[in-house]
């Protein structure tokens, strides 16, 4: 038997399914989610709270590890159960996509059979009686054997309801990978602002321990001009509740800065009990030369949470065309070709092919249904859209209002620093030679304090300012390129 049109048929079906299964283009729109997460109401959203997670990984060490900026960003990316919730979502995603294209793509599969039966032909019309055309037929036939090993090819010619849930879902794939990038740049952001509320601490935890010297010494000096009886008992009563005060401050301030270490060790995914130090020296961050509107415009380009936002408005317009096109004809084509008989060797080539046309007629309420969950899911889509655009406005405003701030602050904290220990030592020198009392001497203690926090503020304030602005023009992986780590 000739089966060369069987093949060719085959071939032709199976390109024509292929053909029909590309995806269209990705369709530019406009609108995206809260800074760094994905919308609320989406399949793909990360839970907030999975970004102050992360996964233990690593051996435990003796030794304490000593940690710097970028090594502290480049485990957030490894270890942090947001960006692994993230990738997660991806892998859901590109297998709904081949579950959507499995409805254009062809359906090939095989069977084997061999059966020993026996046919009672009465049950199918045919009666044996005397008057009957079939009086000489037995009423039953067999037992014998039937072999048949046969390929089944289904395929879609035309099924406009499946090309565009395929395209939906093209959509989804590439929000999801946009949502990944998100969560990396925001994990890239936690970990740095993290890195850098630690050096807060750890300058805070300093400055008390300094000011606790100092209220040491200056308790001493008070016992000692008590002795020689230069000053009154009150003022070394005053100088014990100053001690015991800047005592209090440093257990607090050392508390916070061990609490602070745990939030950031958990982010990163160190192993559970791992001692760790932070090297602050890193590169400069420099401050981008751009307008607010500069600013912002970048954003919307560049923000992938944004962007992702937008390839979900196209995924629910397409779910929206799918489902109109559910309410069309479509064309599927059927075919098989095997060989069947008796037994293996005696059995013969045979095929059939089938062209169906399917035109849906009446459904009840259930297309209309499904129109209007569609077209809330799109109104949702850019209301999510919107919102976010308006987040990342206010982001990138509130990133220059800080940084303009901070700038501010930090050009007087050091001057305001040196004053107030100049106005400590005054006091001192007065203190001791017996002029004043210490109340001059607590108040300057108190003013150093002031200044200091102004100073760690300022300082530590205008890195997070900077970061906050690489955050919300959505540079933060060139930010982490600048710094020396792998984009």
């Amino acid at each position: 038997m000739n089966h060369q049109p069987v093949r060719t048929f085959l071939l032709l079906a199976f390109g024509a399914g292929f053909f029909l299964s590309q995806p269209a283009a990705a369709q530019p729109i406009t609108t995206p989610p809260p800074p760094g997460q994905p919308p609320r109401s989406s399949p793909l959203a990360i839970p907030p709270g999975s970004f102050q997670g992360g996964i233990p990984t690593g051996t435990l060490t003796d030794s304490s590890l000593t940690l710097n900026v970028v090594s502290v960003i480049t485990r957030a990316l490894e270890h942090n159960l947001g960006v692994l919730t993230a990738e997660h979502s991806l892998g859901k995603a590109e297998g709904a996509r081949w579950r959507a294209l499995g409805g254009l793509l062809p359906s090939v599969n095989a069977r084997v059979a061999e059966t020993r039966q026996t046919i009672n032909l009465a049950a199918f019309g045919f009666s044996s009686g005397p008057d009957t055309p079939f009086a000489n037929i037995p009423t039953l036939v067999g037992p014998f054997n039937v072999f048949d090993a046969r390929i089944f090819l289904s395929q879609s010619i035309l099924d406009l309801g499946a090309l565009n849930s395929a395209r939906a879902e093209a959509h989804n794939v590439e929000a999801a990978r946009l949502t990944f990038k998100s969560a990396r740049d925001f994990v890239i952001h936690v970990a740095g602002n993290l890195f850098v509320q630690v050096l807060a601490a750890s300058a805070r935890a300093d400055a008390a321990r300094a000011q606790q010297d100092t209220a040491r010494t200056l308790h001493q000096q008070a016992l000692d001009l008590k002795q020689g009886g230069i000053i009154a008992g009150i003022d070394v009563l005053r100088a014990e509740v100053q001690l015991s005060t800047q005592t209090q401050r440093t257990t607090i301030a050392d508390n916070d800065l061990e609490k602070t270490k745990l939030q950031l060790a958990r982010v990163i995914g160190l192993p559970l009990g791992q001692r760790f130090t932070l090297d602050p020296t890193s590169p400069e961050l420099p401050v981008a030369d751009l307008s607010i509107d500069g600013a912002v415009a970048l954003a919307y380009t560049n923000r992938p949470d944004y962007q992702a936002a937008l390839e979900r408005i196209s995924a629910a317009e397409a779910m929206r065309r799918s489902i109109v096109g559910d309410n069309l004809p479509s064309v599927r084509v059927n075919a098989d070709y095997g060989e069947i008989g008796l037994s293996p060797s005696d059995a013969r080539a045979t095929f059939a092919v089938t062209g169906a046309v399917n035109v849906p007629i009446f459904q009840g309420g259930k297309m209309k249904g499904r129109l209007l969950e569609a077209d809330a899911d799109i109104r949702s889509r850019r209301a999510e859209a919107e919102d976010l655009k308006g987040a990342i406005y206010y982001e990138v405003r509130g990133a220059f209002l800080d940084l303009d701030a901070t700038s501010k602050q930090l050009a007087l904290a050091n001057k305001t620093r040196d004053l107030a220990g100049q106005q400590l030592t005054q006091a001192r020198d007065r203190f001791a030679a017996g002029i004043a009392n210490n109340v001059e001497v607590v108040q300057a203690q108190d003013a150093v304090a002031v200044a200091t926090e102004q100073l760690i503020t300022a300082t530590y304030g205008y890195e997070l300012a900077k970061g906050a602005l690489v955050r919300g023009v959505g540079t933060s992986e060139d930010f982490l390129r600048l710094l020396g780590g792998s984009r």
